[in-house]
This record gives structure tokens, C-alpha cells and sequence, in this order.
């Protein structure tokens, strides 16, 4: 099916339908949110794809988008414009998940170079707490040392031997280890403590991982700095957690707005589903915490009638090939048939 759209994508920018869709009316009424989540320092991308982009391939979008002219919006001012119908030609805002350190190094300046506000959509539990969050990276690690078999001994987990040979076996172990980490309800010590024991049993140097700050978020000055430069920094939960209950919900609205008023003395009004979890439960609590507009992981462009607690947005990753960014940000890839997407981590 990739394969299809890719090839009528082509044919379409061939026979100048593509350029035709994005300069019409129809396209001039919506606006495609862009969401990324990481741009890479190292080999990240080569570990998840899915999470990570190359920074080639970045720069890549960003060149698309000052070529095309297009009108890369801040988030907020560009829900304002949509809903009175007053967007510019070919409206765009680049938004980013969870508040990674290499949003810091790598993204922004990449941003700043052409002139482009972002909205970071930060969880903040992991901001103050400044380690490596926990289950990505058990996985990152695992894959760091791929292809071995070696012995578990010193691992609490009831298991002879790591076996790093598959992203199957490699996944099945990042399981046991999450699954022992929520058992006995391990602190943000207690996890990163086995994640210094894992990288001692697969012989990791995980000094070196923390120096890097691999999988790390900001820290709050990090956070506060980026907000003076214009960055918009809004809300992603405390902890990263959609709990189904409203007394459990709408304290990780309003624990992770305190924290980004403190770091950046802005309040936050926009919200990010985090893994893209929605449920009709939600809203109505995101209306009681102040919340104007919410953003999923569902494709698509949004129009002046889109429900603003149910934005679409288009995850941009390694898997888009540019004929597919391109066919998004025309719109035509509006028209063609998608799945909906599984929940992103």
C-alpha cells in the first residue's frame, strides 16, 4: 500500500496536480501540524526510526517548507487564524513531543537557522528528575549491544542469559524489565539503578550514555532558556500518563502546568496526548484545566470545524519518504486511504 501512494504521490507531482492542491482554496483553509519527537545526535535514529529523525533528513523538511513557501505559524496563533478563517497560504506549525535534550542541541538551532517557531509539548516529571527515561532506554541500551547472548546473573529477573540477537528478544526483555520495575513500584533511583546494573551485565559503558545525555530531557533552565528564545513550551502531563480516572487525570494537567510556569513564567494552555491515547472522558477534563486546544497523533489537516481538543497532526519520521511530505503538505494526502495509527511511546 506504501508502495501505491508513494508511486500516485509521484505521478500527481509529475502531472503538476500536486502544486495545483496546494495552491487552491481548499488547502488554504486548513493547517497540517507537523509532530516530531526526536532529531538525533548519534545513532538514534538507526535504533528507532519510528521516534527518531535524522538530522540530514530534518534539515531536509525544514529547506522544504522556506522553499515552498510555506507559512510555518506558532501553534497558538495558528489555531486562533484556522478558526477565523483567516490562515495564510499553505499554514504549517512544527511541533515536538516530550521535551528531549536533543531538541535543545540539535532541533532548535536547526529551526533558528530558518527563522521557524516550534511548540515543545513538555512532560516535566523528567525535566526535574534529569536521568534516562527508563523503558527507552532499556530498549536503546539492548540495541546498543545487538547480536550477543550474555548472562543475566547479575540481573534480577529470573533469567540465565540476555539473548541481544533480535529485536524480538531484544523487545521481550525491555518488557521483563518494565514489568519488574512496576512490580516493586522502583522510584526514578531505583530504575536508574538497574539501568546501571543492565549496562554492567551487557558491558555498556553507561557513564558515557549519561554524559551524552542520550534520552534525556531539558532540564529547567534548558527549558527556561528556550522559552525566552521564542520557544513555546506547553503541556504533555507531569508524568507522561493518560490514567482513565479524572481524580488521577487532571492532577498530571495541572502538576505539569505548575512546573512550566516555574521554569518558563508563561502559562500553558495547549496540550499534547501523550502516546497519542485519547478517550472522550478526557475532554471534558481538559476543558475544566484551562485547556483551548489538544493535539493527537491522528494524520490529517485540520479545518475551521475540527473539534480543537481533537487536532490532527501529521508524525513525521524516517518512514516518510519526501514525495509523502510533500503529498501532506499540498494536502493531497488527505485524499488517499490511510489505517489510523497505533499509539506512539
Amino acid at each position: 500500500m506504501k508502495a501505491i501512494k508513494r508511486a500516485l504521490l509521484g505521478a500527481a507531482k509529475a502531472l503538476g496536480v500536486m502544486a495545483g492542491v496546494r495552491a487552491s482554496a481548499w488547502r488554504n483553509d486548513r493547517l497540517l501540524i507537523l509532530c516530531y519527537h526526536g532529531v538525533s545526535r548519534f545513532d538514534e535514529h538507526e535504533w528507532n526510526p519510528s521516534y527518531y529523525i535524522d538530522p540530514f533528513r530534518f534539515d531536509q523538511r525544514l529547506r522544504t517548507l522556506e522553499k515552498g513557501r510555506y507559512a510555518v505559524l506558532p501553534l497558538g496563533e495558528a489555531v486562533e487564524r484556522l478558526r477565523a478563517r483567516d490562515l495564510p497560504p499553505r499554514s504549517v506549525s512544527i511541533t515536538f513531543d516530550d521535551g528531549l535534550y536533543d531538541f535543545y542541541r540539535q532541533a532548535f538551532p536547526m529551526l533558528q537557522r530558518y527563522g521557524f517557531p516550534a511548540t515543545v509539548y513538555l512532560t516535566t516529571y523528567h525535566t526535574e528528575k534529569n536521568l534516562p527515561v527508563f523503558r527507552p532506554a532499556c530498549s536503546y541500551m539492548l540495541w546498543k549491544q545487538r547480536g550477543r547472548v550474555v548472562s543475566a546473573a547479575t540481573l534480577p529477573l529470573g533469567l540465565r542469559d540476555l539473548n541481544l540477537r533480535t529485536a524480538a528478544s531484544r523487545q521481550a526483555l525491555v518488557e521483563a524489565l518494565t514489568r519488574h520495575a512496576e512490580e516493586r513500584a522502583l522510584s526514578a533511583d531505583g530504575k536508574h539503578a538497574l539501568l546501571r546494573d543492565l549496562a554492567r551485565a551487557i558491558d555498556l559503558d553507561f557513564d558515557d550514555l549519561c554524559a551524552r545525555r542520550v534520552l534525556h530531557l531539558m532540564t529547567p533552565d534548558e527549558v527556561g532558556e528556550l522559552s525566552r528564545g521564542g520557544v513555546d513550551i506547553q503541556l504533555h502531563t507531569h508524568r507522561h500518563r493518560s490514567p482513565v480516572d479524572e481524580g488521577l487525570y487532571r492532577p498530571e494537567i495541572a502538576d505539569n502546568r505548575q512546573r512550566i510556569e516555574c521554569f518558563t513564567g508563561k502559562t500553558p494552555t495547549h496540550f499534547c496526548y501523550p502516546s497519542g491515547a485519547t478517550d472522550p472522558r478526557f475532554l471534558p477534563w481538559l476543558e475544566q484545566e484551562g485547556v483551548i486546544t489538544a493535539t493527537t497523533c491522528e494524520p490529517g489537516l485540520a479545518t475551521a470545524t475540527t473539534n480543537p481538543l481533537l487536532l490532527p497532526r501529521l508524525v513525521d519520521d524516517c518512514h516518510h519518504a519526501p514525495i509523502e511530505y510533500d503529498g501532506w503538505l499540498s494536502g493531497l494526502a488527505e485524499w488517499l486511504p490511510r489505517r489510523r495509527l497505533a499509539a506512539r511511546h
